[in-house]
């Protein structure tokens, strides 16, 4: 894509991208939504930390693209999906960066989830 305008803009702000040692799960009330030994830990500044799970990794027939976008200046454009369980539907619950900035290139076509979005939501390790 490009260089990030947010990286160049304000150089002190903290985006860290850490490949995880070990294998990262997402439950949602008991039902396996993610798991994989390749997700990457995102910590920023003023956010908590988000666990960037591959495609792959991920029961994509759970979810469904949704129209919302948002940009963020230092990863990019993010694309987001709802969550479909059961009789439930959780908005714009997952997202991902189809086309990150040169600095978050790690983070391609990876899909993290809103944990405050999805209440059931759990994370095991």
């Amino acid at each position: 894509m490009s260089k990030s305008p947010g990286h160049q803009k304000w150089p002190n702000h903290k985006v860290q991208e850490s490949p995880m040692d070990q294998r990262v799960r997402v439950e949602i009330n008991g039902e396996p939504v993610a798991d994989s030994s390749d997700a990457i830990r995102v910590d920023e500044d003023q956010h908590p930390a988000r666990y960037y799970f591959p495609r792959a990794d991920v029961k994509m027939d759970m979810l469904e693209r949704s129209d919302t976008t948002t940009t963020c200046p230092f990863k990019g454009t993010a694309h987001y999906f709802n969550v479909k369980l059961g009789d439930k539907k959780f908005e714009d619950a997952v997202w991902v960066y189809e086309d990150p900035y040169d600095e978050h290139r790690g983070l391609k076509d990876r899909l993290a989830f809103y944990d405050d979005k999805i209440p059931e939501i759990q994370l095991r390790f």
